[in-house]
Protein backbone atom coordinates (compact mmCIF):
# COMPACT_ATOMS: atom_id res chain seq x y z
CA UNK A 1 0.00 0.00 0.00
CA UNK A 2 2.77 2.21 0.79
CA UNK A 3 4.19 2.47 -2.60
CA UNK A 4 1.04 2.88 -4.41
CA UNK A 5 0.83 5.91 -2.33
CA UNK A 6 4.28 6.87 -3.13
CA UNK A 7 4.12 6.01 -6.79
CA UNK A 8 3.57 9.63 -8.88
CA UNK A 9 3.81 8.47 -12.52
CA UNK A 10 0.25 9.65 -13.40
CA UNK A 11 0.20 7.85 -17.01
CA UNK A 12 0.50 4.21 -16.20
CA UNK A 13 -2.05 1.28 -18.33
CA UNK A 14 -2.20 -2.09 -18.26
CA UNK A 15 -2.25 -4.28 -14.67
CA UNK A 16 0.62 -6.42 -13.84
CA UNK A 17 0.32 -8.87 -11.47
CA UNK A 18 1.71 -8.06 -8.24
CA UNK A 19 3.86 -10.59 -6.02
CA UNK A 20 6.17 -7.52 -5.21
CA UNK A 21 6.13 -3.73 -3.82
CA UNK A 22 6.16 -1.83 -7.03
CA UNK A 23 6.88 1.99 -7.10
CA UNK A 24 5.82 3.79 -10.39
CA UNK A 25 7.36 7.16 -10.74
CA UNK A 26 8.02 10.11 -13.22
CA UNK A 27 6.78 12.38 -15.71
CA UNK A 28 6.61 10.01 -18.94
CA UNK A 29 4.45 6.99 -19.72
CA UNK A 30 4.97 3.52 -18.22
CA UNK A 31 2.74 0.65 -19.87
CA UNK A 32 2.29 -2.96 -19.05
CA UNK A 33 1.01 -5.41 -21.24
CA UNK A 34 -1.01 -8.76 -21.05
CA UNK A 35 -0.02 -11.49 -17.68
CA UNK A 36 3.25 -9.20 -16.71
CA UNK A 37 4.21 -10.51 -13.15
CA UNK A 38 5.77 -8.31 -11.07
CA UNK A 39 7.74 -10.53 -8.50
CA UNK A 40 8.71 -14.19 -7.39
CA UNK A 41 7.32 -15.50 -3.90
CA UNK A 42 10.24 -18.09 -4.03
CA UNK A 43 12.98 -15.72 -4.63
CA UNK A 44 15.93 -13.65 -2.94
CA UNK A 45 14.89 -10.44 -1.82
CA UNK A 46 11.42 -11.39 -1.82
CA UNK A 47 10.80 -9.24 1.72
CA UNK A 48 13.55 -6.57 1.44
CA UNK A 49 13.04 -5.12 -2.17
CA UNK A 50 10.37 -3.79 -4.51
CA UNK A 51 10.61 -3.24 -8.27
CA UNK A 52 11.09 0.47 -9.55
CA UNK A 53 9.84 1.84 -12.75
CA UNK A 54 10.76 5.37 -13.67
CA UNK A 55 10.09 7.35 -16.36
CA UNK A 56 11.67 10.70 -15.68
CA UNK A 57 10.37 13.29 -18.06
CA UNK A 58 7.58 13.86 -19.88
CA UNK A 59 8.84 12.20 -23.17
CA UNK A 60 10.33 9.11 -21.15
CA UNK A 61 8.55 5.82 -21.69
CA UNK A 62 8.76 2.23 -20.32
CA UNK A 63 7.09 -0.26 -22.40
CA UNK A 64 7.13 -3.58 -21.19
CA UNK A 65 5.30 -5.85 -23.30
CA UNK A 66 2.90 -9.55 -22.59
CA UNK A 67 3.86 -12.86 -20.96
CA UNK A 68 7.22 -11.21 -19.08
CA UNK A 69 8.02 -12.26 -15.40
CA UNK A 70 10.37 -9.74 -14.00
CA UNK A 71 11.83 -11.18 -10.02
CA UNK A 72 12.26 -9.59 -7.30
CA UNK A 73 15.11 -6.04 -6.81
CA UNK A 74 14.25 -5.37 -10.73
CA UNK A 75 15.23 -1.45 -11.73
CA UNK A 76 14.47 0.66 -14.93
CA UNK A 77 15.29 4.42 -14.68
CA UNK A 78 14.63 5.85 -17.98
CA UNK A 79 15.91 9.63 -19.66
CA UNK A 80 14.42 8.40 -23.14
CA UNK A 81 12.73 5.21 -24.00
CA UNK A 82 12.97 1.34 -22.09
CA UNK A 83 11.10 -1.18 -24.06
CA UNK A 84 10.68 -5.03 -23.34
CA UNK A 85 9.09 -7.21 -25.81
CA UNK A 86 6.92 -10.35 -25.28
CA UNK A 87 7.71 -13.60 -23.12
CA UNK A 88 10.92 -12.22 -21.38
CA UNK A 89 12.20 -13.44 -18.50
CA UNK A 90 14.00 -11.15 -15.93
CA UNK A 91 16.35 -12.64 -12.98
CA UNK A 92 16.46 -11.16 -9.54
CA UNK A 93 18.40 -7.26 -8.64
CA UNK A 94 18.59 -6.41 -12.64
CA UNK A 95 18.58 -3.12 -13.83
CA UNK A 96 18.10 -1.19 -16.78
CA UNK A 97 19.30 2.59 -17.04
CA UNK A 98 19.05 4.51 -20.68
CA UNK A 99 21.53 7.38 -19.85
CA UNK A 100 24.60 8.00 -17.60
CA UNK A 101 22.58 9.54 -14.69
CA UNK A 102 25.12 13.11 -14.93
CA UNK A 103 26.49 14.13 -17.84
CA UNK A 104 30.51 13.54 -17.22
CA UNK A 105 31.85 16.21 -18.51
CA UNK A 106 32.52 18.05 -14.95
CA UNK A 107 31.12 21.67 -15.76
CA UNK A 108 28.05 19.67 -16.81
CA UNK A 109 27.35 17.60 -14.40
CA UNK A 110 24.50 19.14 -12.94
CA UNK A 111 22.60 19.11 -16.09
CA UNK A 112 20.52 15.89 -17.01
CA UNK A 113 22.00 14.13 -19.72
CA UNK A 114 20.10 12.89 -22.21
CA UNK A 115 19.02 8.92 -22.85
CA UNK A 116 19.60 6.57 -25.89
CA UNK A 117 16.91 3.82 -26.16
CA UNK A 118 16.94 0.42 -24.39
CA UNK A 119 15.31 -2.25 -26.63
CA UNK A 120 15.05 -5.68 -24.96
CA UNK A 121 12.97 -7.93 -27.90
CA UNK A 122 11.03 -11.00 -27.71
CA UNK A 123 12.07 -14.47 -26.21
CA UNK A 124 14.99 -13.04 -24.07
CA UNK A 125 16.15 -14.61 -20.32
CA UNK A 126 18.24 -12.44 -18.13
CA UNK A 127 20.07 -13.88 -15.26
CA UNK A 128 20.48 -12.43 -11.95
CA UNK A 129 22.75 -9.42 -10.97
CA UNK A 130 22.50 -8.13 -14.53
CA UNK A 131 22.63 -4.49 -15.74
CA UNK A 132 21.86 -3.07 -19.00
CA UNK A 133 23.02 0.29 -20.40
CA UNK A 134 22.05 2.86 -22.57
CA UNK A 135 21.66 2.20 -26.29
CA UNK A 136 21.42 -1.20 -26.33
CA UNK A 137 19.62 -3.75 -28.03
CA UNK A 138 19.28 -7.52 -26.72
CA UNK A 139 17.80 -9.56 -30.11
CA UNK A 140 15.17 -12.20 -30.03
CA UNK A 141 15.78 -15.55 -27.99
CA UNK A 142 19.31 -13.93 -26.24
CA UNK A 143 19.90 -15.15 -22.96
CA UNK A 144 22.27 -13.04 -20.97
CA UNK A 145 24.61 -14.54 -17.70
CA UNK A 146 24.22 -14.05 -14.45
CA UNK A 147 26.02 -11.09 -13.30
CA UNK A 148 26.75 -9.55 -16.63
CA UNK A 149 27.11 -5.96 -17.63
CA UNK A 150 25.81 -5.24 -21.28
CA UNK A 151 27.29 -2.13 -23.10
CA UNK A 152 26.64 -3.25 -26.46
CA UNK A 153 23.81 -4.92 -28.68
CA UNK A 154 23.46 -8.42 -28.31
CA UNK A 155 23.00 -10.52 -31.55
CA UNK A 156 20.01 -12.50 -31.57
CA UNK A 157 20.36 -16.65 -30.45
CA UNK A 158 23.08 -15.97 -28.49
CA UNK A 159 24.70 -16.52 -24.70
CA UNK A 160 26.85 -13.65 -23.63
CA UNK A 161 28.29 -13.02 -20.17
CA UNK A 162 31.10 -11.02 -18.31
CA UNK A 163 31.91 -7.50 -18.23
CA UNK A 164 31.23 -6.35 -20.75
CA UNK A 165 29.45 -9.14 -22.10
CA UNK A 166 31.19 -11.25 -24.52
CA UNK A 167 29.53 -13.95 -26.49
CA UNK A 168 30.00 -17.05 -25.21
CA UNK A 169 28.29 -19.42 -27.85
CA UNK A 170 25.32 -19.13 -30.26
CA UNK A 171 21.91 -20.59 -29.53
CA UNK A 172 20.25 -23.52 -32.24
CA UNK A 173 17.40 -22.02 -34.11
Amino acid sequence: MKYKLLSDCKKVSGKPIMHHPLLLKGEGKISFGENVQIGVISSPNFYSHYTYLEARYRESEIVIGSNVAINNGFSIVTYAKVTIGNDVLIGVNCSIMDNDGHELAFNRRNQPPSGQAVVIENNVFIGSNVTILKGVTVGENAVVGNGTIVTRDVPKNTIVAGNPARIIRMLPH
